[in-house]
């Protein structure tokens, strides 16, 4: 999926950034765990608490309030800050709730949000995994990679 990733980014001259709550860096270091990245990644944000994600990637409070930071609403702002903090090209976030407490009925653990915002469009995804945390974490990047490589398809195919 990385490889898939890596050469629609360097083919169309595209850059990319990410902004991780749940997944707390997994994310980048996959990303830069890559030889010759820094053609295409810019860099990322943590922002695990909800003030760095109001401070750094313009995360309003009334739409914490209102949706909670798990949420679509969330990772999709999470998505257009860090693509505009970084000037990329695509961004991709994640917010969630990885585990083992920390879960509602309404938001169970291994709840995660993933969003991938470019000039076209922002999209996101709801997507619950399980309850182990470790396995959480990552199979929420596998989901985050899955819908960034999509949307990448997608904007370079028409």
């Amino acid at each position: 999926m990385l490889n898939s990733i890596e050469k629609v980014l360097l083919e169309h001259k595209l850059t990319l950034a990410v902004a991780e709550s749940t997944t707390g860096g997994k994310l980048a270091v996959k990303i830069t765990s890559r030889s010759g990245c820094s053609r295409y990644f810019l860099g990322g944000i943590i922002a695990y608490h909800n003030q760095v994600k109001m401070r750094h990637l313009g995360v309003a409070e009334t739409l914490i309030n209102e949706y909670g930071a798990v949420s679509s609403p969330v990772a999709e702002q999470m998505a257009r800050g860090v693509r505009e903090l970084f000037n990329a090209d695509v961004a991709v976030s994640t917010t969630g709730v990885a585990g083992p407490g920390g879960g509602s009925e309404e938001k169970p653990v291994g709840l995660v949000y993933v969003a991938v915002a470019s000039a076209r469009r922002v999209i996101a995804d709801r997507y619950v995994i399980g309850n182990q945390r470790e396995s959480n974490n990552e199979q929420f990047t596998v989901k985050a990679f899955a819908l960034l490589e999509a949307e990448l398809l997608s904007l370079t195919s028409s």
